[in-house]
């Protein structure tokens, strides 16, 4: 993996296929068109689901260890992600969305190089932040003093936060993992569970 970058920001499966057209032969004398994209959408579905339920049960391990109720998938979340992912992809770097943008939701983000690292790792490295958590009114949250050390963790274990939709957009050599969280955690002042 060298020249491979990781990066990680707190506060879609979509795989990339040809959209080429095939032609086949109807008969000896006509040809008719024939169009993939039904069958691509068909398969991409198949692939963001399966991906949703991996990232959403990697979510509600740690909040069913902390005796949290799951989180539940948000699809209007997730197309959310998705299209932010693509703006964060074509900048080649992380940065938040609009707190108006974002409607009252949290989000967390995650950006590696693309194809080098199994899109779970974005979520699993969220999670490693427990090693630094402290359980405390936000933001004295971390045993650094940085509240943004553990962010990430704290949003998706935060008690009230109901639902989560998340994406990883493969595109302009990045892998963009964003997870976006309603209603939103990390509420000053209050405590995460």
């Amino acid at each position: 993996m060298n020249g491979s970058k990781i990066i990680l920001a707190a506060v879609a499966a979509a795989s990339a296929l040809s959209a080429t057209g095939l032609t086949v032969a109807a008969s000896a004398q006509e040809r008719v068109a024939y169009n993939p994209a039904p069958q691509r959408a068909m398969y991409e579905n198949r692939m963001s689901d399966r991906l949703a339920v991996r990232m959403l049960a990697a979510h509600n391990r740690e909040r069913q260890r902390l005796g949290l109720p799951k989180l539940k998938w948000n699809r209007a979340l997730e197309r959310e992600a998705r299209d932010w992912g693509h703006v964060l992809a074509r900048k080649g770097r992380l940065q938040h969305a609009d707190q108006r943008v974002r409607n009252g939701t949290g989000e967390n983000l995650w950006m590696g190089t693309r194809g080098q690292w199994d899109v779970l790792v974005g979520i699993e490295l969220m999670l490693d932040e427990r090693r630094l958590y402290r359980h405390d009114n936000f933001p004295r949250i971390s045993r650094t003093g940085q509240w943004k050390d553990v962010a990430h963790y704290s949003q998706i274990v935060w008690r009230d936060t109901q639902e989560v939709g998340c994406s990883v957009v493969n595109d302009h050599g990045w892998d963009v993992l964003v997870c976006r969280y309603w209603p939103a955690g990390n509420v000053w002042g209050e405590r995460a569970y």
